[in-house]
């Protein structure tokens, strides 16, 4: 069984949802969280990762290391975005099943799903259709890092829980104009035009796409909740088939009314301006969370208050 002294290991913790649930468990009692900095254990490095799992006795690990960014890093570094995920995947599951751990938790994303998929989209349309364009290299990555677990789960019997979150946002987040995710983004701008006494925000694309945002600690709590899962009590909300479980609120906002909170929050004076000469991306993407809810999950960040959250530590 998986406990507080089980040795767990936490890749990305430094990032956004790495870091959200390394304090998670923290908070939780648990005593053996091991994290390494990229520097020291570079995820790329096969001989290093499957090393590093086998000395330090690995029990679980929660994957959340990837190469991540919005539509413009996707659009313009296709190659990274595809080989270095699935190269840090395939270590990272190859080792754990070479090593035999009791766990591995591997976070994907709703990019992964059909660009047309009808919402709220169930974990079933997976491979069902043609991908968004402006991430497509990213969601293959994830896909291929999905598939492998699934082969692992059947054939070698690993132990593996796919998590698809939606758009996740948080306090530790990348706030890098060119690579960063459209809440930091839009942070980073309002921030910049405020202090500049800007007259306007210039937003890529249309405003008019509908999202569904995550707060990071929402996430990991989803994390903790699989982790102190049995299989069995997993499986028997999928049927006993290969677990992919949505982790979405449920809740959609246009791109629109999201820089419209986000301009008010930051108080703001200026304009908003769309430039539609961008790409919108998906135009909907929102998930089917009922899996993951059946097992006792469920969202208590809203939009508007995580935001706040946010803004409160800068």
């Amino acid at each position: 069984m998986i406990n507080r002294n089980s040795n767990i290991f936490i890749t990305g913790h430094k990032g956004l949802v790495g870091s959200s649930i390394l304090n998670l468990l923290k908070e939780k009692g648990f005593k053996k969280l091991i994290v390494v900095d990229k520097k020291k254990l570079n995820l790329l490095n096969t001989n290093k990762v499957n090393n590093f799992i086998k000395t330090k006795k690995i029990d679980v690990i929660i994957n959340c290391a990837a190469r991540v960014g919005g539509i413009l890093a996707n659009s313009t570094y296709p190659i990274s975005f595809l080989y270095e995920n699935i190269h840090m995947q395939n270590n990272l599951l190859f080792a754990a099943n070479k090593n035999k751990i009791k766990r591995f938790i591997f976070l994907g994303s709703s990019c992964i799903y059909p660009r047309e998929a009808q919402t709220p989209i169930t974990e079933n349309k997976l491979l069902t259709g043609k991908l968004e364009k402006t991430n497509e290299a990213y969601a293959l990555g994830k896909i291929i890092g999905i598939k492998l677990s699934e082969y692992l789960f059947y054939q070698n019997h690993l132990d593996i829980v796919c998590l698809m979150p939606t758009n996740v946002y948080g306090i530790n987040d990348n706030y890098d104009n060119f690579s960063s995710h459209v809440i930091p983004g839009m942070i980073t701008k309002f921030i910049d035009a405020k202090k500049k006494n800007k007259k306007y925000v210039e937003l890529l694309g249309t405003g008019k796409p509908l999202r569904e945002f995550l707060f990071s600690d929402d996430l990991a709590n989803a994390i903790y909740c699989i982790l102190k899962l049995s299989k069995k009590k997993i499986l028997k909300v999928t049927n006993g088939e290969f677990p992919i479980l949505n982790v979405g609120t449920g809740i959609n906002i246009s791109v629109k009314n999201l820089a419209r909170i986000i301009k008010s929050q930051i108080n703001f004076k200026g304009n908003l301006k769309f430039n539609s000469k961008f790409p919108d991306g998906t135009m909907r993407k929102n998930l089917n969370s009922n899996k993951i809810k059946r097992l006792g999950w469920k969202p208590t960040i809203n939009l508007k208050r995580g935001i706040k959250i946010i803004l409160d530590q800068n």
